[in-house]
């Protein structure tokens, strides 16, 4: 007996609930806010200390690449910070550890990124199958289905980016917070969390 084909429409539904699924993993600004006395384009052609926070150092290092380049392509000067200890990422609000630092090299502004993560369990995998459906009056029972399985049953890390810049007496002029969704890529992950940070300074007109 030949086994039931399955309508064109299920098919698609089950593609379709997938890639719901899979859309879930995306980087984004979850919020930011800036001094509204803040004059647009206030580090433009400015000198502005930079550094990254994190427990890792790789992460920190692959962090602060990526902010010395963001910053140059909107035509400021980076100064990356010495390393100075603080108590941990996020955990300096006014970046008081790099304010003398600032003032001595001479820039007008600090610039901080804040590393933390979120381990987040995938489980073994959504899987989701049409083994027996209705066709009108009729149905159609059996072996015939579809299982789309979404995710691969690991445990990847999910990172989150605040950002803040400050003035050198310590006022915050702009901060926001990005995140991302678990991945096996660190370096990607990474890269779009700043990206979508200086996305938002853009919209902020901060350079």
């Amino acid at each position: 007996m030949a086994r039931p084909s399955i309508p064109i429409h299920l098919v698609c539904a089950a593609i379709a609930v997938a890639a719901l699924f899979a859309g879930c993993a995306s980087t984004r600004v979850d919020a930011q806010w800036s001094d509204p006395q803040l004059a647009p384009s206030s580090l433009r052609s400015a000198r502005i200390l930079v550094a990254c926070e994190a427990h890792d150092e790789t992460l920190k290092r692959i962090c602060q690449d990526q902010l010395v380049a963001e910053v140059i392509a909107r035509g400021a000067t980076p100064v990356v910070a010495a390393d100075i200890a603080v108590a941990g990422p996020g955990r300096s609000p006014n970046n008081e550890p790099y304010l003398n630092a600032a003032r001595q090299a001479g820039a007008k502004a600090v610039l901080t990124h804040a590393i933390t993560t979120a381990d987040v369990s995938t489980g073994s995998g959504v899987s989701i199958g049409l083994g027996a459906f209705g066709i009108g009056g009729g149905s159609v029972r059996g072996g015939a289905g579809v299982s789309v399985p979404v995710g691969g049953g690991q445990t990847n890390t999910g990172y989150a980016l605040s950002s803040r810049v400050t003035d050198t007496t310590g006022r915050t002029l702009w901060t926001a917070r990005a995140s991302a969704s678990p991945s096996s890529d660190v370096s990607g992950q990474l890269s779009e969390l700043t990206k979508a940070v200086f996305g938002a300074a853009d919209k902020s007109q901060l350079f």
